[in-house]
């Protein structure tokens, strides 16, 4: 599992609330209109394109301005590539929090026996060091990463089928090749395939002619299909531990405010101080997202103070008035 799958939060409530329907919408209920303002897609990359000319594909498909996306992937590499829209672009960044999972095929250059060949790459469990490959798109110095698992899911011969858990930034490649290494025989990655981007997995995935023919449909008058596609980009954050606020407070944080305990109605537990975490409104839209300054149990514990400090509104300010009203229930 990565490591927010193994994670279970309570929600503690500060003060229960009630939200302004005239305000907001519901991540569930958005239009496509605006899923392409403030969605995601999981995008299925085949072999071939760099992920930046896939991003860059979906932009075209779907005639937008901006498209960023949650990580490169070689071009022989295909799988689940994160892609968010409009104005969300940013909110990819934070899937760097959740890790990513690999399926590979790693060819070892001499027979080596079973045992052994499980024995060592389990011991690439945990941290690890790691130098990035020749053709990187990051300084080549040694960096510190973590392998959260693996699994050998068959042997044949000199082929090792494995699956991996691991931290974003992690070369699988790489990690093939200093498995060669530990077995004192060399092996080099014959396939890779991501499956899973934070709580992104392939059962949400599309391919860039699917995500084509959908806007087609949609243009025809039919949204049933790019409907299926297109996530509100609040999937994103859903690793990340998260603090309700009420209606009053959305709009100063929409202009970059920082958030103090009487503007907090829920707060997920746990959560450590300077970790990132999802600022929602009681609808669930994404406001932003800051870093934990207090701990859950002393905001239940403390009527002010400084609880997040704001690194990224994804909100645009008015969506929420000034000084929206919500009904406090004592």
């Amino acid at each position: 599992m990565l490591p927010f799958e193994g994670i279970k939060r309570t929600v503690l409530v500060k003060a229960e609330a009630e939200t302004d329907l005239r305000y907001g919408c519901p991540p569930e209920k958005r239009t496509l209109k605006q899923l392409l303002d403030y969605g995601v897609v999981n995008i299925d990359k085949p072999k071939g394109p760099t992920t930046h000319q896939a991003a860059d594909y979906v932009k075209k498909i779907l005639q937008l301005d901006k498209a960023g996306h949650s990580g490169s992937l070689d071009p022989a590499v295909t799988g689940v590539v994160i892609v968010a829209l409009g104005k969300s672009t940013k909110v990819v960044h934070y899937l760097l929090h959740a890790g990513k999972q690999y399926v590979c095929i790693m060819h070892i250059h001499q027979a080596v026996d079973e045992k052994k060949i499980r024995e060592v790459m389990n011991a690439f469990v945990g941290k690890i060091m790691q130098m990035p490959p020749v053709k990187s798109a990051v300084k080549r110095q040694w960096r510190e990463k973590s392998v959260y698992e693996i699994e050998v899911l068959e042997i044949d011969k000199q082929d090792v089928l494995f699956r991996v858990d691991c931290e974003a930034g992690t070369y699988i490649r790489k990690l093939v090749h200093d498995i060669g290494q530990k077995l004192g025989c060399g092996a080099h990655m014959a396939e890779l395939r991501r499956t899973k981007v934070g709580t992104f997995d392939e059962s949400t995935k599309t391919t860039l002619q699917e995500l084509q023919d959908a806007f087609v449909f949609w243009k025809d008058g039919d949204e049933s299909h790019l409907k299926k596609i297109l996530m509100p980009m609040e999937k994103s954050v859903e690793h990340l531990p998260k603090i309700w606020i009420f209606d009053t407070t959305v709009d100063s944080i929409c202009h970059g405010a920082t958030l103090n305990v009487p503007g907090i109605s829920k707060i997920d537990s746990p959560a450590n101080v300077g970790e990132p975490v999802a600022i929602m409104t009681l609808k669930n839209e994404l406001v932003a997202v800051g870093s934990l300054q207090m701990s859950p149990e002393n905001v239940m514990a403390n009527q002010k103070g400084l609880v997040v400090k704001i690194e990224r509104v994804f909100m645009d300010p008015g969506t929420y008035p000034k000084y929206a009203k919500e009904t406090t229930k004592q």
